[in-house]
């Protein structure tokens, strides 16, 4: 038995550059942190020559090409070139539901293929990870996805990514003091929504029109980036204060990218945390729904209103680690 797990992520600035519709022609900057959520994949060598496949749906099939799961499919088909795993039995859990804004599906593709790849014996680099979880996800089923998802669970801790024109991806750690980081942890919430949604609609119409040039989107992207690189300097020099008004500044600019980016509830409880010690916030993901995170020094106070407004809190810790062989 094999059990992998990859972590989920939360995004700290310059979220939406790591499309490829953008940074091929500008190139993307964003900070992303690992959480200590998880997707897990268990694999088991069975006798019966069969893929048992348990997620949300349970599919028996004899042969990759009739798996539905189309990340699933894509998956065997890459690693197993030669065809000789042909009785597995594969089953996914998540510790938070998929459609909430933190990169579950990325989470899913890395664990999956560090499952696939452990089986085989392979040993495989967090970038040459997050590059295949890439290649499956963009370059062969079209999402229209970027690769920050893929490339922070890999790779784990709170990292900054360059994506390049050439499609080349740089990732090196953000350098944080460990006071700052443990304040940073402390002093950033995360509240359920309560809406889940597939981000598919509102980044298929940000990726269409950047491509199409459209003036609008491009220019809040440049702003978006620069909030990014903005952000690294707040958070390296320790300002936090700054990081969490930066926020803010990014989500009046996140909002201008889709009307479908947020609603009235979620504008409602975003204006009842910034009127109790709210610094800045957001929402985490393409939009419409997921989860609000906040950054505040007044934690006890912006946590009685969220609730009291109906909203979960899901406490979290940075994960280092990212994505993992459990057991084999």
């Amino acid at each position: 038995m094999i059990i992998t797990r990859s972590p989920l992520r939360i995004t700290l600035g310059g979220g939406g550059t790591d499309l490829p519709s953008y940074y091929r022609d500008h190139g993307g900057f964003l900070i992303a942190a690992a959480i200590d959520k998880y997707v897990y994949i268990t694999l088991h060598e069975t006798f019966e020559q069969m893929f048992s496949i348990k997620y949300s749906k349970l599919e028996r099939v004899d042969s990759v090409d009739r798996i539905e799961h189309p990340i699933i499919r894509e998956a065997l088909r890459l690693v197993n070139e030669d065809g000789r795993a042909t009785h597995l039995e594969l089953t996914s859990m998540a510790d938070i539901p998929a459609g909430t804004g933190l990169g579950s599906s990325g989470s899913f593709t890395t664990a999956l293929l560090k499952a696939l790849h452990a089986h085989r014996k392979n040993l495989i680099h967090p970038e040459t990870l997050a590059e295949q979880a890439c290649h499956i996800e963009i370059d062969r089923l079209g999402e229209p996805i970027g690769k920050q998802d893929q490339y922070i669970a890999a790779y784990g801790g709170v990292t900054c990514f360059r994506f390049n024109p050439d499609g080349k991806v740089e990732a090196w750690p953000l350098k944080i003091s460990q006071e700052v980081l443990y304040n940073l942890e402390d002093n950033l919430l995360l509240f359920f929504t309560g809406y889940s949604r597939s981000a598919s609609s509102i980044l298929k119409d940000q990726d269409s029109r950047t491509r199409q040039s459209d003036s609008a989107m491009v220019q809040n992207l440049h702003y978006v980036k620069d909030l990014g690189l903005r952000s690294q300097i707040a958070l390296e020099t320790g300002d936090l204060k700054r990081f969490g008004e930066l926020m803010h500044e990014h989500w009046e600019h996140k909002k201008q990218r889709s009307g479908g980016m947020s609603n009235p509830a979620i504008d409602v409880w975003y204006q009842t945390a910034m009127a109790n010690g709210a610094v800045g916030g957001k929402l985490i993901g393409a939009g419409g729904g997921g989860f609000l995170m906040f950054y505040t020094e007044d934690k006890t106070r912006l946590r009685h209103a969220m609730l009291q407004a109906g909203l979960r809190e899901v406490r979290f810790r940075f994960d280092f680690e990212g994505t993992k062989v459990v057991v084999q």
